[in-house]
């Protein structure tokens, strides 16, 4: 078995949280390294492109979290086998990560450029990516986006979904999923009442 070390935040959601989920649900060992935002100038250093998460594979340096949660996600057997599946898999993971990328540059803002920032998102992409993402899930099945079951691509949607539910992004509402987009709030509880996710965040008192 080969040694894998992921390195994130010390959060519970963001960019990592599927992988550490994947690792979790497979019972596959992994150094579940977390550091703080204070200790991010240094770490960066040591990363080709200044970011995390990275993972380590037999002290292998990887970058780009879907390509690591894709990877972790085919140990665990959570990413179809079927190519058309993939490719649903797939989709929906970029459209989650092209939101990400959008929201991305609020970070650095502080004051009235965050709150038009942010609330231009809401207005924008962000309605538009929550819409597609509950269109996809009704298309195929309404329970799981790909495959029938539950892949990296839940996991996926269910950390973002969580993240904006979550308070912690300034001027995005904590109700706009449900307004916009309720059937994802449903597939959220739906993951989050899967015994291995339940157990994994039980872990942590969450």
């Amino acid at each position: 078995m080969s040694q894998i070390k992921l390195t994130y935040f010390d959060i519970h959601g963001g960019r990592a949280e599927p992988a550490r989920l994947a690792m979790h649900m497979g019972n596959i060992a992994f150094e579940d390294c977390r550091i703080s935002h204070a200790d991010f100038a240094e770490v960066r250093k040591s990363t080709p492109f200044g970011q995390l998460p990275t993972l380590h594979v037999d002290g292998i340096q990887v970058t780009q979290s879907d390509a690591m949660t894709r990877y972790v996600g085919k140990l665990a057997g959570l990413y179809p086998t079927d190519p058309f599946q993939a490719l649903l898999c797939d989709e929906v993971m970029s459209a989650v990560e092209d939101a990400n990328i959008k929201m991305g540059p609020t970070y650095s803002m502080t004051g009235e450029a965050l709150k038009e920032a942010r609330t231009a998102l809401v207005n924008g992409p962000l309605t538009m990516y929550l819409r597609w993402l509950q269109s996809q899930l009704q298309a195929h099945g309404g329970e799981y986006f790909a495959d029938l079951r539950l892949t990296i691509a839940d996991l996926k949607v269910f950390a973002y979904v969580r993240g904006l539910n979550s308070g912690r992004l300034d001027h995005v509402p904590t109700d706009l999923v449900e307004r916009l987009a309720p059937k994802l709030n449903i597939h959220m509880q739906r993951i989050a009442n899967t015994p291995a996710v339940a157990q994994y965040y039980a872990k942590f008192g969450l």
